[in-house]
This record gives structure tokens, C-alpha cells and sequence, in this order.
């Protein structure tokens, strides 16, 4: 028999709490605890243990308080646990069926109480290091819910166990799931004007339970089921060597603005977790959702933090990737600040020490704060992704750029004392174009979103080459897969942490739509059938990848001197097409950058192979023929990597067995092309 559970809400202005028990979610509650505010309640916690009920059962609160002032309470309201662990589902019963969580009635979804006990058979933490990972943007329900995924539980955290052998074919260390909070996927009352299908909130972008992994993720439909198909899931996927990193959300939750639904924080104590207007009645928004979380009050901070201690110590998760980081850094009046207390509590806490932390540098009020978090604080870098786009596209006087994001972006990191893998590098993610989509079309095609395509980022930096969208005429084509594969390149072998979107290495499209956060359908799920459609792609992909696991100098830990050593070597020189010492003035759209591998040693106490990367990026019939550097007293071909005008096989040479070219000869390069060469290091 179970000792009980003790129940614990903290609400600093509430006059009065009640427990709801339920025999059946779908019913009124079968028992109701009054907790007396003299018994019951000390300092801002109400409290009461409830002897002989466990795991499995089912809850709800309600709050009443003041209303006046900025309050919202209202005891009329079922209100979800903030600290719950699980929550029934809302799976809607009918493809009609409005959000339960706007709903006053018994139909709400509840907490559920959870036994913790789980045999982890030994799991433990991987603490790949930052430099060495590789990450993967992915979707839990979108990676497996195509028929052509072949999972045996499709859109599912067990689903996910069934991709892990080509995971780790593919190469890469880290996956990043989007949000696997629970939130309300019924919350955009929506239907989209092209086909009629109802418009959900598929990204997930809107917590409303941050202890509790989505129900609607788990195979299992048994109330708290998600919570041991999570753990199992990432115990399979450390078991192959793979990490798992969160995207969460703590900028924000899901009970939107003043208008919006009171489901849980609101109705427990809305002056304490929001950013409320001095006069009460509205919302400071600085995400962008209608509301702001008030990170840096010390109960909203002391509750982020426990929530982050959570899923490291009972899930075993590896890391998170914090949306709309920025919010964080927000003090209790909204300014920002350079050292806020969250971000350093994050940075500093004992328990996430061995934790990836890697911030969305920005947030919907205008913060844009690339290469300003402190610490041990990674960072998605929208400066690579920009600078990439534009110098592929061809945009003059972008060569410079380029060279400091294929370095490790040390103009945004090294003055602050960080590394290179400091800085996440992506071109593509899930907000915007797919990397097949970013070079199809001109323009966002968000028709289907229902919001009169005004929605999603209008400044894409990408090119359709001739044709907006698919097209069958060769020469497009050809621009294309090239383009496709120089910014792959570019991405793998840039110094930094690499992010690649899931699907991207096989041409994934979304038809143009930049803002897929609504489309829980073929347009948003992986179609596992491109891999043969386009398998040249996916094996120039797997094979730089492994490429950049093999070679230690693209995974640097401390940023180039670009000066002689003391046996007068560069660490990485760059030359121009003629093997001169470049001139950054004069901006010719080409670049031909060394990375010497015997300075490497100085690092990692190893050699690693000399690489030679030959960029160009001149529009159409611009080919360039490149003069390879020589080194004195050096007998050494250069031998051939890849090159990416040239079509499969002969694009990549895997298995170190390219043709060869000496210095001081000349190799061709289209248009809008690139090569890598290597060398075996100097005995």
C-alpha cells in the first residue's frame, strides 16, 4: 500500500487552494481537499499529503484569490500542476474537437502523479565535448510519422528508437528535438484555405507543463505512459552513442495574452510568473506569443531551474537549446541585462555542469544578442547562416565574412574569451527554408498557414536559379544540387558546432513554406523515400560528415593565430586564385584557404592531414582555374576530396582514393562551386 502523495503549490497571493482527485479525467472529481490556509500553508507553499494514492493518479487544483490588480484568479477554473510530471493527453475525440484547454468543464486535461522508478540498465551521461558534436535538428512526430518511415510506432518517442541505426550511419552525435514539453496542439482554431485540414500547433512553441514530456509523443495512451517511453528512448539512444538535447521554451507559455486561456501559471499566481503591464490588465510580450515569463523573479528562476535539474537527473537528457534565449536575460521590469541572474544560475549550476547549453540569441522585442551570451554559453549563430546565404548566392563583398565564419566567427566570440564550438553553426533549421527550398524558390509560399501568406521571414536570402519551385530543366537542376552541396560543405567544415536540419542531407521540401509551424501533415513529416530519389546528396552528406569525425582540424578548440609559429607555419593561410597572399580589399567572389595540419599538433599533441578548401562563388560560366599552393621543401600532392560540380560518384571520394594534383598546378572550378583537398601531415 503507497504511503501517499504530497501535494505542493506555490501561490504567494491565492486566499484559497483545492485538490481535485479523479477516478476518470473525463468525469467531475471524485474527491475534493480544501486545503486550510492555517493548517495546510506555510509561507507561499500550500501543502497536504493524501495517504494511500500513487503513481497513476489522476489531479487538478483549483485556485481562488483576489482579482483586482493585475490578479486572475478564478476557482472556477481546473488548473494543470506547474511541477506535474505527466498530464492525461488531449488528443481531440473528433477531427472537430476544440482545444480542452479552453474549456471550463471536466474535459481539461489533468496532472497525473508519477513513480519516478525506471531501470536505466547502467545509462549514463556521454559528455560528448561540444567541439566534437554534430547536431541534428528534428521533430518527434514529424521524423517517423510518414508512411514511408517504416516505424513500427510512428510519431512517437519509440519511433524514434527505430531511426537510430541511421542516425549513426549518418554519422551525426546530437540529436535536438523540438519541444517535447506538454503544450496545446489545439490552440489555433484554424483551418488552412488550400485543402481545408485543421491547422494545429505542430512545433510545440507553447509549454504549458515543463516537467512533463508530451503525452500525444508516447505510443501508450495509459496516463503517464510518456514518461517511461521518454526515458527509454534515451536510454536506446545513448546505447548507440547518440545524445539528446531539448529545445525548451521557457520565454513564454501557452495561456497567450490577456484574452488567452487561464490553464495553469495565470490562475495560480499571474503577478509572480508574468511581465504584467503597470496597470494590470495586459501582457509585456516580448516572445512574440502574447506573453513573457518573469525568468528573473527568484520563484520563476528557482522553478526554470528545477525544471532543467529534471529532465538531466530523472531523464537523462543531455543538454538544452533555449528558444528566445534573450527573455531570460530580462530582469523583473524587463531590461535587459548583461550577467542576468538565470543566465549565470544556468551557466554556474552544479547539477547542469556537464550539460549543453546552447541559446537562441534573441527574442521578439528587438534583442539581438549573436556572440553576447556569457561563459560556457553556446549560441545558434544567425551570422553564419546569413553570411553563407549570401556569399553562395553570390552577394558581393561577402569573401570576408565567409573566411571568419569558416573559422569559428572569432569576431563574435574570441574578445569574450570563448572557443569556437561556442559558436552552433547552421544554415538551415526549422524555422524557414529547407535547404532544397532555399534554393528553389525567391519567395515564402505560407498560403496554407491561413494567415494570407503574411506570416514567416520575408528576408530568406535565397535564389530559385530561374524557377520558382520544382523543375525539371537540367541546367537548373545542376545549379541547384551544387548549391545544395557547397553550403553542406561549408557547414561540415567550418570551425564550430555544425546543426543540420533533419532531411536536409536528402533533399526534404516543404514546397516553399518557410513557417511550417502548423502543418501536422505530409508537409512537415519526413518522406524517407527521398533517400533514394536522391541518394547523391545523401552520400555527399554522410561522407563529409565523416570527413569532418575524422579529421580534428575542423574541430579546433581555441581559434587560428593566423601568424607563423615558431617553425614559421601558418596555422591557416588564405590565397587567392593565382596562390597569392589574398588581399581582402579587393573581393573577386573566390578564396582558396589552407589549414596547415602539423601546426595543428600544438593542440591535440597530433598531426592532422594539411586541407586545402577552394571557394567559388561567381555566378553562371565564371569558372576559375586555381593555382594550388606549394609549400617549400614539400613533395606532397594535394588529393582530391570532393568537388561539388561534379556528379556521383566522383563528387566525393570517401575512401581517401581521389585523383591527385601537385603544388604549384592548376585545377578548374565552375561557377558557384567548391573543392577540399587533403595531404597526409608531414612524419
Amino acid at each position: 500500500m503507497s504511503e501517499g502523495t504530497q501535494f505542493v503549490l506555490f501561490s504567494r497571493h491565492a486566499s484559497a487552494v483545492t485538490v481535485l482527485l479523479y477516478d476518470d479525467p473525463r468525469r467531475e472529481p471524485s474527491r475534493e481537499i480544501h486545503l486550510d490556509p492555517e493548517k495546510h500553508r506555510r509561507g507561499d507553499l500550500w501543502s497536504v499529503l493524501v495517504p494511500t494514492i500513487g503513481a497513476g493518479q489522476i489531479y487538478a487544483y483549483r485556485v481562488d484569490g483576489p482579482t483586482e490588480h493585475g490578479h486572475r484568479f478564478d476557482k472556477s477554473v481546473i488548473l494543470l500542476d506547474p511541477w506535474a510530471k505527466a498530464t492525461t493527453t488531449n488528443r481531440p475525440t473528433t477531427r472537430k474537437s476544440k482545444s480542452p484547454f479552453h474549456s471550463h468543464s471536466a474535459d481539461r486535461p489533468k496532472s497525473v502523479v508519477v513513480d519516478d522508478n525506471f531501470d536505466w540498465q547502467g545509462d549514463q551521461p556521454l559528455r560528448i565535448p561540444l567541439a566534437d558534436a554534430i547536431v541534428y535538428e528534428a521533430h518527434v512526430r514529424g521524423l517517423t510519422m510518414h508512411a514511408s518511415s517504416g516505424s513500427r510506432y510512428p510519431g512517437s518517442y519509440r519511433g524514434l528508437i527505430d531511426k537510430i541505426p541511421y542516425m549513426k550511419d549518418l554519422g551525426i552525435t546530437t540529436v535536438e528535438l523540438l519541444p517535447v514539453h506538454e503544450f496545446d496542439h489545439l490552440e489555433f482554431p484554424r483551418r488552412s484555405p488550400v485543402d481545408g485540414r485543421p491547422l494545429v500547433n505542430y512545433w510545440g512553441y507553447s509549454s504549458l507543463g515543463f516537467f512533463a514530456p508530451n503525452g500525444r509523443y508516447a505510443s501508450s495512451t495509459q496516463p503517464g505512459g510518456a514518461v517511461a517511453e521518454f526515458k527509454t528512448m534515451v536510454r536506446e539512444m545513448h546505447r548507440a552513442g547518440i545524445e539528446v538535447v531539448l529545445d525548451v521554451v521557457y520565454n513564454h507559455t501557452g495561456e497567450g495574452n490577456h484574452e488567452g486561456p487561464t490553464i495553469s501559471f495565470r490562475g495560480i499566481d499571474n503577478l509572480i510568473y508574468y511581465h504584467i503591464t503597470d496597470d494590470g490588465r495586459y501582457y509585456k510580450d516580448y516572445s512574440g506569443c502574447g506573453n513573457s515569463l518573469n525568468c528573473n523573479h527568484p520563484v520563476v528562476r528557482d522553478f526554470i531551474l528545477a525544471s532543467l535539474r529534471y529532465w538531466v537527473v530523472e531523464m537523462h537528457v543531455d543538454g538544452f537549446r533555449f528558444d528566445l534565449a534573450s527573455v531570460l536575460a530580462r530582469d523583473t521590469d524587463g531590461h535587459l541585462q548583461p550577467r542576468a541572474a538565470l543566465i549565470e544560475s544556468i551557466a554556474e549550476d552544479p547539477v547542469l555542469r556537464d550539460s549543453k547549453i546552447i541559446a537562441e540569441p534573441w527574442d521578439a522585442a528587438g534583442a539581438y544578442q549573436v556572440g553576447h551570451f556569457p561563459g560556457r554559453w553556446a549560441e545558434w549563430n544567425g551570422k553564419f547562416r546569413d553570411d553563407v546565404r549570401q556569399f553562395w548566392r553570390g552577394d558581393p563583398g561577402r569573401t570576408g565574412l565567409l573566411a571568419t565564419r569558416l573559422t569559428g566567427s572569432s569576431d563574435l566570440y574570441q574578445r569574450s574569451g570563448r572557443r569556437p564550438y561556442h559558436s552552433v553553426n547552421f544554415v538551415t533549421c526549422h524555422d524557414g527554408f529547407t535547404l532544397a527550398d532555399l534554393v528553389s524558390y525567391d519567395h515564402k509560399h505560407n498560403t496554407a498557414n491561413g494567415e494570407d501568406n503574411r506570416d514567416g521571414e520575408n528576408n530568406n536570402n535565397s535564389y530559385n536559379y530561374g524557377w520558382e519551385g520544382p523543375t525539371e530543366i537540367p541546367e537548373i537542376e545542376r545549379v541547384r544540387m551544387r548549391q545544395m552541396k557547397n553550403m553542406l560543405t561549408t557547414l561540415l567544415l567550418s570551425q564550430g558546432v555544425p546543426m543540420i536540419l533533419a532531411g536536409d542531407e536528402f533533399r526534404r521540401s516543404q514546397l516553399g513554406n518557410n513557417n511550417a509551424y502548423c502543418q501536422d501533415n505530409e508537409a512537415s513529416w519526413i518522406d524517407w523515400s527521398l533517400i533514394e530519389q536522391n541518394y547523391e546528396l545523401f552520400r555527399f552528406a554522410r561522407s563529409v560528415i565523416w570527413f569532418r569525425r575524422e579529421h580534428p582540424i575542423f574541430r579546433r578548440t581555441e581559434f587560428f593565430a593566423g601568424r607563423p609559429n615558431e617553425q614559421g607555419r601558418l596555422d591557416v593561410a588564405w590565397f587567392t586564385s593565382n596562390a597569392d597572399t589574398k588581399d581582402w580589399a579587393h573581393d573577386d567572389q573566390t578564396l582558396a584557404c589552407v589549414l596547415d595540419g602539423d601546426a595543428h599538433r600544438a593542440l591535440t599533441g597530433a598531426p592532422d592531414d594539411d586541407m586545402l578548401l577552394l571557394f567559388n562563388a561567381r555566378p553562371h560560366g565564371a569558372d576559375v582555374h586555381f593555382r594550388l599552393p606549394g609549400q617549400q621543401g614539400v613533395d606532397r600532392p594535394w588529393q582530391l576530396f570532393l568537388d561539388t560540380s561534379f556528379r556521383s560518384p566522383m563528387d566525393v571520394f570517401p575512401r581517401g582514393n581521389g585523383p591527385k594534383v601537385r603544388g604549384g598546378e592548376t585545377y578548374p572550378l565552375v561557377s558557384r562551386s567548391m573543392a577540399v583537398f587533403h595531404r597526409p601531415h608531414t612524419k
